[in-house]
């Protein structure tokens, strides 16, 4: 685990000096978002004309979802064999993220349908085989993006080949490198997309706008509050509550010690900056190294209860707004596809919109056209997903260590209080990659 430490810390520094580039795209994001509104709100008809620019980001995100969920997929089941065969720890702590996952959906699904997000908004259904009337050059433009590939299909086909590797053992070693070489080239691809989403935020903002007026800001931060409220509860209620039951530890203080790394999500929107942080104080914490290093990463493709929340509201937002609420059993089909399509594809920009478009066209193809209103607001509720997902990991991480009884309650109440502060300079000297060996000589040379 010292060498998988060290590589996750050398990465982690070429992400931090990359900071730049996303606060720009964040900014243009925003700013794309209050421009496309007044625009929508100042001249209607000029708004709604925008909206094949919304429409043309929704279908490059549509071109990506074949390709996201099979190599995710694939890789997740990897993902839950290695765990698996840890033993009691990786049991226990896959079995929590399943649980929890679809806990956090389910929560989701309740806000949506207390609140009904959206709601009264009644945008045209997307339609796939309609032509829009637009002049020749907007036509070949969005002829030019490739169409999408069904989703179901996909899902059953990645599920197969995921198990069929597993049985392969070593000889599908190889392969299972090279879709995880392909999966990095499609989140490229991705990212890529991404950069086109102040483009796409603008024309669909302002042809929504310009169709709805201001119902349709007042739908939008409606969603945005609920979100941010229900993620709050989620930690505070639901994980606060089971840390101080089971480990009678309390979330504030857990979340205290942790408040560097909340800033370092909270500036890069992704809980992927802080992973190598919270590896080396999870074990400063008290909690053993076999524990903290089966439950950190496997949590971190596995264990996403800020995006779980955030797909089902999402989903909600976006039936209401088309004036077509999902029924009952919609929303449980749905659920279920979330739990499978949400994982392994964490701390990776663009993906949960992915995720989210996948489930739509899977399910209700004609609300794909949606996915457009929550480019604009995407962005905005990216923190709370990320600090959600990051506290959900940390969390696990104290409740596997105590379920297995390898975790130092007299050095978690030390650290806590602050009598044992988190040294920065020995999380660097001790996590930088040596061997063991290497790490046990350095300590012998200490005494």
């Amino acid at each position: 685990m010292a060498s998988q430490r060290g590589e996750s810390l050398e990465t982690a520094t070429p992400r931090r000096k990359g900071l730049d580039k996303s606060h720009y795209l964040y900014i243009a994001v925003i700013a794309a978002v209050v421009l496309g509104a007044v625009v929508g709100l100042l001249f209607p008809e000029v708004g709604k004309s925008l909206k094949p620019l919304g429409d043309g980001f929704v279908k490059l995100i549509k071109m990506m979802i074949a390709p996201v969920i099979f190599c995710t997929i694939v890789l997740g089941i990897g993902s839950i064999a290695k765990a698996a065969t840890v033993g009691k720890v990786g049991g226990l702590a896959l079995g929590y993220f399943i649980i929890m996952s679809t806990f956090a959906l389910a929560i989701g699904l309740v806000v949506g349908n207390l609140i009904h997000p959206g709601e009264g908004l009644k945008l045209t259904p997307y339609d796939p085989n309609k032509k829009a009337a637009t002049d020749s050059t907007v036509d070949f433009l969005m002829g030019i993006i490739p169409s999408d590939i069904p989703v179901l299909p996909t899902l059953l086909a990645a599920i197969l080949v995921g198990f069929a590797l597993q049985k392969m053992g070593a000889q599908g070693t190889p392969i299972l490198k090279a879709i995880g070489h392909a999966q990095a080239l499609v989140f490229r691809i991705l990212i890529m997309i991404m950069w086109l989403a102040p483009v796409g935020a603008f024309g669909a903002i302002a042809a929504v706008v310009g169709a709805t007026g201001v119902q349709a800001i007042v739908s939008m931060f409606t969603l945005m509050i609920a979100f941010y409220i229900t993620c709050a509860l989620f930690i505070v209620v639901i994980l606060g509550g089971l840390l101080q039951v089971v480990a009678g530890v309390n979330i504030f203080k857990l979340m205290k010690y942790l408040a560097r790394e909340y800033l370092i999500i909270f500036s890069t929107s992704s809980s992927e900056a802080a992973l190598p942080r919270l590896i080396a104080k999870m074990e400063h914490l008290g909690v053993s190294k076999p524990v903290v290093g089966v439950t950190v990463p496997t949590g971190y493709s596995f264990n996403l209860d800020g995006t779980a929340i955030y797909l089902t509201m999402a989903s909600l937002f976006v039936a209401n707004a088309m004036g077509t609420p999902l029924d009952l059993g919609a929303q449980i089909s749905l659920l279920v596809f979330m739990i499978i399509a949400s994982k392994g594809a964490a701390g990776v920009t663009g993906a949960g919109l992915a995720t989210l478009a996948a489930g739509l066209q899977a399910h209700r193809p004609e609300l794909l056209g949606g996915v457009g209103i929550i480019v604009g607001i995407d962005r905005f509720m990216s923190e709370a997903r990320a600090l959600t997902n990051f506290t959900g990991n940390a969390v696990a991480t104290v409740l596997v260590g105590t379920w297995v009884k390898e975790i130092d309650g007299g050095q978690v109440a030390r650290v806590l209080s602050g009598e044992v502060p988190f040294d920065e300079q020995t999380m660097i000297a001790g996590h930088g990659g040596m061997a063991p060996k290497e790490e046990g000589a350095r300590e012998a040379a200490k005494a």
